[in-house]
């Protein structure tokens, strides 16, 4: 009798009770935590790689100027097209001074101007406005040129620094800002979770500031890669960190421990590919061109690149998006601050203190 069972004891669990055990255990949200970061690197891979592996022109807004409506001209402009698989949009203007306006306003990316009957044509390109569009049009246009009878003389008359042949600075240091910017939210969260809700808004500017100003002076001081206009870009880049910090932290108010998810999703899977610091917009597939406009990475590229490349031509529109966004991630934690899972409680005052003597 010793060795019968005793009631529940002796039979084995069912499967709804050993996937009760399993979910209270620990072992569950490490298998979740498996399963979103192997998705979030397949993720991450198809990201990039699909706004970036294959680049290929699709609306190239171009200036034109002199005899580009002559038939010769056509046949270039058209043959162009043909060569590019892609519309090559033409704004046609009355002199080169304007056109070069409209590269300065960053309203066009070169400038074709065809002279004479149309025999000869000169492309003025910006590298600055875009090195991969740049190269697309430096190798397409000579080759067309020969095939419709056009001799054509390619200039860069707005080169990229020589710090910066590829273009790409701008990109690496915006995205410093944007992950750092993130991640510095992440650790105030875990090392500093007891910040009131007023305090973590200041510490995040805090971290903002002297970030900003560390990868500024690191570009320009130290490694001398960009020559930058300092202020403009050390604002620019605290206004990024700041902007993803309080994104993250608007997330981690709405969705607690989850907050990476959505963040990560927005900032660096759908951000940075968008942002047309590696790509130029025109080279992106259509919607990543537009959305990536409307999005903090794309913003801070967007503002860095005019305030490096195209100084007094800075517009609002950037800066709109940014401080749209940290505004929005603002006001979503302060109104929600009490979801948040940091903080702390006030103590009263005089707690510890004894009771008053009887008078």
């Amino acid at each position: 009798m010793a060795h019968m069972s005793h009631g529940a004891h002796g039979r084995p669990p069912t499967r709804g009770e050993r996937w009760s055990t399993f979910r209270q255990s620990p072992f569950w949200p490490a298998t979740v935590l498996v399963l979103i970061l192997a998705a979030a690197a397949g993720l991450f891979a198809g990201s990039y790689t699909y706004s970036m592996a294959n680049p290929t022109p699709r609306s190239i807004p171009t200036a034109v100027v002199g005899s580009y409506e002559k038939a010769r001209g056509h046949a270039f402009l058209d043959g162009l097209e043909r060569a590019l698989n892609a519309s090559v949009k033409l704004l046609p203007y009355k002199t080169p001074a304007e056109a070069r306006d409209a590269i300065e306003e960053q309203e066009v990316f070169a400038i074709f101007e065809l002279r004479g009957d149309g025999r000869t044509a000169v492309l003025d390109l910006s590298s600055a406005s875009g090195a991969s569009v740049a190269d697309v049009l430096a190798e397409a246009a000579p080759a067309v040129g020969k095939k419709t009878g056009v001799q054509v003389t390619v200039r860069d008359i707005n080169p990229l620094q020589e710090g910066d042949p590829r273009g790409l600075a701008i990109f690496y240091i915006s995205l410093a800002a944007v992950i750092i910017g993130f991640v510095g939210a992440i650790q105030l969260s875990v090392h500093a979770r007891s910040l009131t809700p007023l305090e973590r808004i200041l510490f995040t500017m805090a971290y903002a500031l002297l970030g900003g100003f560390a990868i500024a002076a690191a570009v320009d001081w130290l490694l001398g890669a960009l020559s930058l206009p300092f202020v403009e870009s050390w604002l620019i880049l605290t206004l990024t960190l700041f902007t993803s910090g309080m994104v993250f932290t608007m997330f981690n108010t709405l969705f607690g421990r989850w907050a990476m998810l959505p963040t990560w999703g927005l900032m660096v899977l759908l951000g940075n590919p968008s942002s047309g610091g590696a790509v130029s917009w025109p080279l992106l597939p259509s919607p990543l061109g537009v959305i990536g406009q409307w999005l903090p990475p794309g913003a801070s590229v967007n503002a860095q690149h005019t305030a490096v490349y195209f100084q007094g031509h800075q517009h609002a529109f950037p800066f709109l998006v940014l401080g749209g966004w940290a505004l929005l991630s603002c006001a979503v934690f302060w109104t929600w601050r009490h979801r948040h899972p940091g903080g702390r409680e006030k103590s009263p005052a005089h707690a510890g203190a004894p009771p008053p003597a009887d008078l």
